[in-house]
């Protein structure tokens, strides 16, 4: 093998790069170009094995080897470089309760968003090979990882509004036994500690038709974040008082450094049987179990802890609490692929569980509520903790019939889908100790229960269960209109049932509860057309009008009492989209360049944002309209056989298009009011975002290779919330982020010398501001809630492979 044609596979398996459609893939081929490693990507987008040049609409993928050469396992570190698709990063912490993909703009929810699971399902949806399931798995043991934008409805059983992004896992071989074994070891600025990575993989042949593969991890990472004003707290978690003065002693403080530790166990074990040549059978197990001891993300304003106003430090966090959380999922699933001759046939069926639980520190925003002093008597010693959870199962059963050949001068795709799952929201809100000290405050306390109040220290209890089910026709049928052009048209066919069932109380006043019920159902019928045209044998122009849809649901609040909410509450309906995109892709310069250009517009009717009604419920309310709009550009190419380039561009406009109203409180004169504006700017969506990455291949001798690599990433401002909400809006500076990197690479041996976020650059992607959770000393709260979500600062690090 030539090394110019080695240096394109390695290095195009060596870094995290912007992602090209052209650059990118599992399989990738040697073409007929003589002099350069031109790389044939194929993906199964469209539901049977495809070169990505033939994919008409822009598409991404990325390699799982390059995934594991570059050491990357996070999802947000991944989908980062991939134009036209921003990601809100909240580290570890609840990283599968909140989905923060965000695909060509379509997004109205708050970046602060995190700790609660939402009521609207995502604008993205992703896949663990054909399960609709949003996990954020560590990523290992990747075939690939496929990123198609704009709406997928006729080709992906659940549907989506904005794109879907695929993670196609690696299947048993039965060819030969194999194996590896994977140690990262790295430091983080900020921690006082090291970060571990420990994985292992193998193959097992047990006959010529079957097939075991399994890999197993453990990630074992010190924090980065200071919690520096914790409050002292006593065997019940209440806070302690100075001098033991229960009735008006103020909080002890102590500290405790690197308080997000990520300790995460995570797996995959899979049995594939080939029955015969036309029948496969593939079942799978995939779990996952984080404990997570903190936040990542930092506090910039000041306390008043030492009794005089002070700053905090590089990354330290103001909450008087720790704030762990835990979750566990549980993915299985049954694939049995036959093929029947004149089509393929392929089902799907797919059990999962996905639960955890969080702590958070509310006490800021009681704080800046004033609900400690106006509702509360003021507590010397404010505490408001939350402890959240979430539960999801479903079963999954998905039907797809592929041709397998043009007839007629035609191909087609047809599918049924269905699903059935049940979710689960807690939240109870507790003020620990509140009882004690008022015990010893006021000598009246005792005639409280007089007046409906019983001795609690739980302020706010939140049970909310739902139940979806969908069932939906799907299919595509691409005509060949002539050798060069071709014409697809897509039709879905969708009926769906929800159901929310709901309970709200306040422990310490029990007669202010409600249990509202609601259900709602709904059909509709999807489109997509699609026109490709061959300018040349490397040139293709397509265009594609698709309809997106995400369905709604009930909110179920309370119509009567005194927690009572109007009733345009009670239901939320579905928003939708139409996609319309004009592209090119192809080769120049004798192969020695790729590119691709795509030019969109996305029109948001009924927009879902997740809010809060007047009385707390967690709700979610339709606005008008939006609109995004921009375009996405990549770029590779080789400067010299030894020496490959990758540029990405993406620009997104994205704002409303109608002022966005919600229902007002039931006293009010006005039944609505607004939320945001028409022409406001929608959340977590830079307008700008660019990638550049460089890496060159120098042969030691023809056993090993030497690859240095250097890429960034640049994104603009963004902003953090929807409309000019006083509390929570705030301009997110852009950043830009390096990484680098240098290989030694033989068959069987990768040993790297890695450093992520070169620059230490903060790379903000949401936050809650001082004005929502921040220091109060009139309120008694002198530590500060208020936060921003980090990247990961600089990290070194070394790993090694070893391949047998």
């Amino acid at each position: 093998m030539r090394l110019h044609k080695l240096s394109g596979a390695i290095a195009s398996a060596l870094m995290l790069v912007p992602v090209s459609p052209l650059a990118l893939a599992q399989e990738q081929k040697q073409a007929d170009s003589p002099d350069k490693s031109y790389e044939v990507i194929e993906v199964t987008a469209n539901r049977r094995v495809q070169n990505i040049q033939e994919v008409p609409y822009n598409i991404s993928a990325i390699s799982g080897a390059e995934l594991e050469k570059e050491n990357i396992i996070d999802a947000s570190e991944m989908m980062r470089n991939i134009a036209g698709l921003s990601v809100v990063d909240r580290g570890y912490r609840n990283s599968g309760t909140v989905n923060g993909l965000v695909i060509r703009g379509v997004n109205v929810d708050g970046a602060s968003n995190g700790d609660i699971a939402l009521s609207a399902v995502p604008t993205v949806a992703t896949y663990i090979n054909d399960t609709p399931l949003y996990a954020n798995f560590i990523l290992k043991d990747i075939e690939a990882v496929e990123v198609l934008r704009g709406p997928q409805g006729t080709l992906y059983g659940s549907g989506s509004l904005a794109g879907t992004v695929r993670y196609r896992m690696n299947r048993p071989d039965t060819d030969e036994f194999a194996g590896m074994v994977s140690a990262s070891y790295g430091q983080t600025k900020g921690s006082d500690g090291n970060n571990l990575n420990l994985d292992v993989m193998v193959n097992v042949p047990i006959s010529d038709r079957l097939a075991f593969r399994a890999n197993i991890g453990k990630i074992d990472n010190d924090g980065i974040v200071d919690y520096v004003n914790l409050y002292q707290l006593n065997d019940q978690g209440a806070p302690l008082a100075e001098g033991g003065d229960i009735a008006a002693g103020g909080p002890l403080f102590t500290a405790k450094k690197d308080a997000d530790t990520v300790d995460i166990d995570y797996g995959r074990a899979s049995l594939a049987l080939d029955v015969n040549e036309r029948l496969r059978v593939l079942l799978a197990h995939q779990w996952q179990d984080d404990e997570i001891g903190g936040r990542r993300q930092v506090t910039r304003g000041t306390n008043w802890v030492s009794g005089t106003e002070q700053a905090y430090g590089e990354y330290e966090n103001g909450a008087i609490q720790l704030e762990p959380s835990s979750r566990d999922v549980q993915l299985t699933s049954l694939e049995i692929e036959w093929d029947l001759g004149f089509a393929t046939l392929t089902s799907s069926s797919s059990d999962y569980k996905h639960e955890g639980q969080s702590v958070s520190d509310n006490t800021g925003f009681y704080a800046k509520q004033n609900w400690f002093a106006d509702l509360y008597y003021g507590s010397p010693r404010p505490m408001a903790r939350a402890e959240r959870g979430y539960a999801e199962e479903a079963f999954v059963q998905e039907l797809r019939l592929v041709s397998n050949e043009t007839k007629a001068n035609m191909d087609w795709i047809i599918g049924a889908y269905y699903m059935d799952q049940d979710t689960f929201s807690t939240q109870d809100s507790f003020m620990p100790g509140y009882q004690e000290w008022a015990f010893a405050a006021f000598s009246w306390w005792p005639t409280m229960a007089g007046f409906g109040m019983v001795y609690t220290d739980q302020d706010f209890r939140y049970r909310r269960n739902q139940n979806f089910k969908d069932k939906a026709l799907f299919g595509e049928l691409t005509y060949h209109l002539s050798e060069d052009l071709r014409a697809t048209v897509g039709v879905r066919r969708f009926d769906n049932e929800f159901v929310n069932d709901t309970e709200l109380s306040l422990p310490i006043w029990p007669f202010l509860g409600a249990e509202p019920t609601f259900n709602t159902d709904e059909s509709d019928t999807l489109f997509k057309l699609n026109l490709a045209y061959d300018l040349s044998q490397d040139h293709m122009a397509y265009f594609t009008v698709a309809e997106g849809y995400r369905r709604g649901g009930a909110n179920a609040v309370p119509l009567e009492g005194s927690l009572a909410e109007r009733p345009a509450w009670q239901q939320y309906q579905s928003d939708s989209v139409i996609n319309y995109e004009l592209g090119i892709k192809g080769k120049l310069a004798d192969n020695n360049h790729s590119y691709a250009l795509a030019l969109y517009r996305i029109d948001w009717d009924d927009p879902q944002l997740n809010t809060a009604s007047t009385w707390g419920f967690f709700t979610v309310a339709n606005g008008d309209s939006a609109r995004t709009q921009g375009l996405e550009f990549e770029l590779k190419g080789y400067l010299t056989d030894s020496l490959r380039y990758v540029l990405g561009y993406a620009h997104v406009s994205a704002e409303l298009t109608g002022d966005f109203l919600v229902p007002s409180s039931v006293g009010a004169d006005n039944p609505t009011r607004v939320a945001a504006e028409d022409g406001d700017r929608l959340p977590s969506t830079p307008k700008n975002t660019l990638s550049l990455s460089l890496d060159h291949t120098y042969s030691l001798n023809s056993d090993w290779y030497l690859i240095t690599a250097l890429n960034g990433y640049y994104q603009s401002d963004s902003v953090n919330f929807l409309g000019d909400h006083p509390l929570l809006q705030a301009t997110i500076d852009g950043f830009s982020i390096w990484n680098a990197s240098v290989r030694l690479s033989s068959d069987d041996w990768d040993l790297v010398l890695y450093v992520k976020n070169l620059f230490n650059e903060e790379g903000v992607t949401g936050m809650l501001p001082e004005a929502y959770m921040g220091t109060d000393p009139e309120e008694n709260f002198l530590g500060n809630a208020s936060k921003d979500y980090i990247s990961l600062p600089r990290t070194v690090g070394l790993s090694a492979t070893y391949r047998f």
